[in-house]
């Protein structure tokens, strides 16, 4: 019967008691130090990074075509091209006019009246030098801002009607789908204090007027109601607080 003869060897750093005590006495080496490898650093390549939504954001048309390939389920794609899609689509309908643009006589029918039916179209009739058209001006000048979907447009009141009387300046004009909606005839229509808050509140008794294109008429309507009374209380309050102020430190 053939003698076998067996070498085993052990964990590769493992140590002995008895090894340990001669490393104690000075007759064996100091133990090496346990292999480490070195920390995984990723490679620095747009291929290692993660696709979230941020990289996609970040590459061209052409380039998202050609790295359809590189998805094993290309659903992700798809489905951030549509919802990519739909943002789009509800950007699009909301105008975005933001100020209050001057027109002249011959701009009145395709700015105004040809203006799309879901627009509404708040026309002023002014005159320079009438304090009372600048400041309902800037009141709408400041709704202009708040509402980019609503279009503001100004027009020299004898352009728009021969011989306008200047008695009835401001003159307020509002029209959707090719129609005079409201007039406003002056500028006591807006109360006491013609301010942008009570200007929208006036704006928007019945129609939709001021609105943000995107929800329903009724919501929208009703949301600019309520954030413009919140604004007038706001002012109000504050004006009256400067106002104690200002007796009380006399």
């Amino acid at each position: 019967m053939a003698d076998y003869h067996f070498v085993y060897k052990d964990i590769e750093g493992a140590s002995t008691q008895w090894d340990d005590i001669q490393r104690k006495l000075g007759n064996l080496p100091e133990k090496p130090p346990a292999f480490k490898p070195p920390a995984f650093t990723p490679a620095d390549d747009d291929d290692s990074k993660p696709k979230d939504s941020s990289w996609i954001d970040s590459k061209t048309h052409d380039e998202l075509e050609d790295l359809e390939d590189d998805f094993d389920d290309d659903r992700f794609l798809e489905d951030y091209r549509r919802k990519r899609l739909e943002e789009m689509k509800q950007a699009a309908k909301v105008a975005k006019f933001g100020s209050i643009m001057r027109i002249t006589g011959s701009d009145f029918i395709r700015e105004v009246s040809q203006a799309p039916p879901e627009i509404w179209v708040v026309v002023l009739l002014y005159k320079e030098g009438f304090a009372a058209c600048e400041l309902l001006m800037n009141c709408l000048e400041e709704l202009a801002r708040r509402y980019p979907a609503t279009k503001f447009v100004k027009i020299i009141s004898t352009d728009c009607i021969p011989n306008y009387p200047d008695r009835n300046l401001p003159t307020l004009l509002v029209y959707n789908n090719s129609a005079v909606k409201a007039n406003y005839v002056g500028l006591h229509n807006f109360g006491r204090r013609c301010t942008p808050e009570g200007v929208a509140l006036v704006l928007c008794q019945s129609d939709p007027v001021l609105n943000d294109g995107l929800t329903d008429n009724d919501s929208s309507r009703k949301s600019v109601l309520d954030g413009e009374s919140k604004r007038l209380i706001e002012k109000f309050v504050a004006e009256r607080e400067n106002a104690d102020d200002g007796n009380s430190s006399d």
